[in-house]
């Protein structure tokens, strides 16, 4: 596989499955035993679909635009885009989803590359905040539109199933640019849209 860490070799990847093989050991088990034997393959090439984000460009997905839009003004928004991602403190699961908002100034862009900006940063060792933020600069920056907002609610395995264990509890973070920082009309209008509380 190649991306901008460049090629993973064999030795790399022999690397990768012993280190998997001694996390095994580590936790008391035995990856040489029937259950266990494929299990640091599976982890490795799991890894690799995991965090797949960093061989990708999200600003790439979205220099394909279309200006013959009809005189659209108004608000495009993509609602409930989910994916999963994983902590960088525990490595642990996020799930969530992701709502994204932005006002055209002359462009619009396919809306399925607004789901494919979310899951190549979200393909990446993440905090929420971050992937928030990163999201929105992404589409401000290749879009250049009037405003972008970027609403995730997601869980967190490193909260819910470890440490403090609350199950159900999930966190919510926003991105607002341009007019929706600056306008509370259209901050409560695409608020409103969204369907957040």
């Amino acid at each position: 596989m190649s991306g901008q860490f460049g090629e993973r070799t064999e030795e790399q990847r022999e690397r990768a499955l012993e280190a998997v093989r001694e996390l095994i050991r580590w936790i008391g088990d035995n990856p040489a035993r029937e259950g266990l034997k494929d299990t640091p393959r599976r982890v490795v090439d799991a890894y690799l679909e995991y965090f797949q984000g960093y061989d990708q460009q999200p600003e790439d997905y979205l220099t394909r635009t279309f200006e013959q839009v009809g005189g659209y003004d108004e608000i495009v928004l993509l609602k409930e885009i989910p994916f999963h991602s994983h902590c960088e403190h525990h490595m642990a699961p996020i799930i969530g989803k992701a709502h994204v908002a932005y006002l055209p100034t002359d462009k619009v862009v396919g809306i399925s590359k607004l789901a494919r900006v979310v899951q190549a940063y979200a393909r990446r060792l993440q905090v929420q905040e971050r992937l928030t933020a990163e999201i929105a600069d992404c589409i401000q920056k290749v879009l250049e539109p009037q405003g972008v907002a970027v609403v995730i609610e997601a869980s967190h395995a490193c909260m819910t199933a470890r440490g403090v264990n609350t199950p159900g509890v999930s966190m919510t973070t926003s991105r607002m640019m341009g007019v929706f920082r600056e306008d509370q009309k259209a901050r409560e209008e695409v608020i409103k849209l969204i369907g957040i509380k």
